[in-house]
């Protein structure tokens, strides 16, 4: 019998994937979210009002047209407005820090924290954070730190109506509150690409809604 083909980076994503799911359990100040299709958590109060009102000013200075490796803004897949925060800004490498310390990671294997900005209608369809390894990008994103395992994405103001995070396929929906910090395995228990960690950042009704975005991937980030 023909055995499966390999996943790339199976088993570091399930190694990490047990390491980090096990520290955030153990972790009393960390909310599991009630559902066994992915390992998915909160914090409360992750930031203060004050480092969030500072992160929505950063984030204005950065922000452009949001792309994905597949297709462009004019696509209307993904409408925000996004931009990487400075790496080097003593501000933003205390908040990175302590999203790596959390999750027990190591800072190298961290991208640049990203920030999104969503004005009303626009929005990100559904949508997973790993790579298709089939895809014509996957042979770069291999040689700059392989898959992404962990995702952390921290709301950053209060929005008047829409901007939920929804997994669609989970059936979960999050409303955004400013401070609070939204963890999740990229993959399953087995280290495979979790299909059902599918989520969409829904439209704005009115209003604005402010998000920073930290991925992990499974080796160094270049």
């Amino acid at each position: 019998m023909p055995k499966a083909p390999a996943i790339p980076d199976q088993d570091a994503l399930r190694r990490i994937g047990g390491q980090v799911t096990k520290r955030l359990d153990d972790d009393p100040g960390v909310y599991r979210i009630d559902t066994d299709k992915a390992d998915l958590f909160a914090v409360g109060d992750f930031l203060t009002p004050a480092e969030c009102q500072r992160l929505c000013l950063m984030i204005d200075e950065v922000a452009r047209p949001s792309s994905l490796h597949e297709q462009g803004y004019e696509s209307g897949f993904r409408t925000s407005y996004s931009g990487d925060l400075d790496p080097h800004n003593s501000f933003v490498m205390g908040i990175s820090r302590r999203i790596d310390d959390l999750l027990g990671l190591n800072p190298a294997t961290g991208e640049a924290i990203q920030g999104q900005r969503y004005l009303p209608g626009q929005e990100f369809k559904p949508h997973n954070d790993w790579f298709y390894t089939s895809e014509g990008y996957w042979p770069l994103e291999r040689k700059r730190g392989g898959q992404r395992s962990w995702t952390a994405m921290a709301f950053l103001n209060e929005v008047e109506e829409g901007g939920h995070t929804h997994f669609t396929e989970i059936g979960v929906s999050i409303e955004p509150k400013p401070g609070v910090l939204l963890i999740w395995n990229n993959a399953d228990r087995d280290g495979a690409p979790n299909e059902l960690t599918k989520h969409a950042g829904t439209p704005v009704g009115k209003g604005v809604k402010y998000i920073i975005t930290k991925w992990y991937r499974t080796r160094r980030w270049r």
